[in-house]
């Protein structure tokens, strides 16, 4: 028989209901308990954790928190020494909030005011990496493995300002309270390339501020055939393996596709509510990754990565507000030959007014924004039309359709899932509470007058900085903190000598 947990209690023992506990009485004063960090809800399934854990040999389960670039990190922690991190968490550098993608440290931490605008970063200390034990799952890809999403903490229970899971959740708080709950779905693209099996050399090797050479690749399809089921058939032990991987995490899968450019495929997910939603896309994005490289593939959400640029991929966020007394769709509209509700519209003029500053959200790398061409199925400017693929936003259904929508495409799918929603949400509030009307729809995407989305991060990024709306949101501090970060990575690169440059001009000057 497998040795059990050491706190195990018989499972019958205050085994139902909301007031399950997954520890001792004795042993609850830990971090979660003294600093009251769990509703019902999670203490609950905290209890029901143990069992699992008991039940199928769970050996090891991963804290795992989303950074500011949407990235997963975190701690793998033991069977014998799970109960302690649930009771208190784990805990991890701060300095991990505040570096650029390629893990350069962009603020002064081992200075007396690290310049971070709120206190508990100096000497790169720790921070807490609290579970929420109601997105634990079994990893079907690794043998007797679970996970967990965490929320961050200072060590005084205060929360961590730059937890970006914290901060959707405060957006939707806020938008509850407007009366409006947000119903989310995602269709999200990425290439699948054939790994060439290269061993790791001298020159893969990076160091922060300066990533290694990415991995030798070669395609997987031809591409120019969209959804072409022979294309699809030839890849089916891939699809068969995410199609089990995903459904064996819960997640709302909808479809698996073949997109129109080589090596492109698509999955998209049923519509739900945007907390669970932005959860259930990090989870999605790692275990595409993972199940393609078992099977000697490196899937990437890069948006346009070498040998791919005819085809980019993009992140199309629907969204919709329900009223959260009713769950009716408000962007419904009751004119029988409209095709949005006054509010739909309002929150419609808040996504194009506010589309430049939250376009650093939804497009947070260098990279995304040569996506940004024309007559190419991705945005080049800041227009809506009615089911046109070509516009930044497509709006779909009308009256007596209760999911209509607006689709978002100018988001790429490498963006952190919990600031892109945010900012569909302050953006669009914006627009409802300041009673704006969308102009009319384009007919005409990329030739219509209407301005240019930002054509680079650095754009993106000075527009952000000057957006009062999302100052006023999310505060200063979260907003001059993102900026930092981002004026960072893109410095970083208008400093790179690219291959561009070289072939360009040494030879001729």
């Amino acid at each position: 028989m497998r040795e059990r947990n050491a706190d195990e209690r018989d499972v019958r023992e205050n085994g139902g209901g909301v007031s399950a506990r997954p520890i001792l009485a004795e042993d609850r004063n830990g971090f979660v308990g003294r600093r009251g960090l769990w509703d019902e809800e999670q203490w609950a399934a905290a209890g029901q954790i143990r069992r699992v854990v008991d039940e199928l040999g769970i050996e090891m389960v991963r804290f795992s928190f989303v950074d500011q670039h949407g990235v997963l990190r975190g701690k793998t922690i033991s069977r014998g020494a799970l109960a302690a991190a649930m009771r208190s968490g784990v805990t991890a550098p701060s300095s991990l909030l505040l570096k650029d993608t390629s893990g350069q440290t962009v603020f002064p931490v081992f200075s007396s005011d690290p310049e971070v605008g709120t206190a508990g970063f100096v000497g790169a200390g720790d921070i807490v990496l609290v579970p929420d034990p109601t997105t634990f799952r079994v990893l079907p890809w690794t043998e007797r493995t679970g996970w967990l999403l965490c929320d961050l903490y200072f060590r005084d229970g205060s929360p961590v300002p730059f937890c970006t899971r914290r901060i959707l959740r405060n957006e939707l708080t806020g938008l509850a309270a407007k009366g409006f709950g947000m119903t989310v779905g995602a269709e999200l693209e990425f290439h699948v390339f054939r790994s060439q099996d290269a061993e790791l050399t001298v020159e893969h090797v990076g160091a922060p501020g300066r990533p290694g050479a990415a991995k030798p690749v070669a395609p997987t399809t031809r591409g120019a055939q969209l959804l072409l089921e022979d294309g699809l058939d030839r890849m089916q032990p891939l699809v068969d393996e995410l199609y089990k991987g995903l459904t064996l995490l819960d997640l709302p899968l909808r479809s698996i596709e073949l997109e129109f450019g080589p090596s492109q495929f698509e999955i998209t997910m049923e519509a739900g509510p945007a907390r669970l939603m932005a959860d259930a896309i990090v989870l999605c994005r790692s275990a595409v990754r993972r199940i393609a490289a078992g099977l000697g593939y490196h899937a990437t959400f890069m948006a346009r990565p070498q040998g791919a640029e005819g085809a980019s991929t993009g992140w199309h966020l629907h969204q919709s507000l329900t009223d959260v007394n009713t769950g009716r769709n408000v962007f419904v509209p009751e004119e029988p030959d409209a095709v949005l509700s006054p509010t739909a519209s309002a929150y419609l003029a808040g996504l194009l007014d506010h589309a430049p500053a939250a376009a650093a959200f939804a497009t947070p790398t260098v990279n995304g924004y040569k996506r940004y061409q024309p007559n190419s199925l991705a945005p080049d400017r800041v227009a809506w039309g009615i089911d046109n693929k070509g516009a930044m936003v497509r709006a779909v259904g009308g009256s007596g359709d209760p999911g209509t929508r607006l689709e978002n495409r100018f988001g790429e799918p490498a963006a952190n899932p919990y600031l892109y929603i945010a900012s569909q949400i302050i953006s669009g509030i914006d627009g409802i509470d300041r009673g704006l009307a969308a102009p009319p729809p384009t007919t005409d995407p990329y030739r219509t007058e209407a301005p240019a989305l930002p054509s680079n991060l650095g754009a993106a990024i000075d527009a952000l900085a000057a957006d009062q709306v999302f100052r006023t949101a999310l505060g200063d501090v979260v907003v001059d903190w993102y900026v930092r970060l981002k004026r960072a990575e893109f410095g970083r690169y208008l400093r790179h000598v690219s291959d561009w440059e070289q072939r360009e001009y040494f030879d001729i000057f």
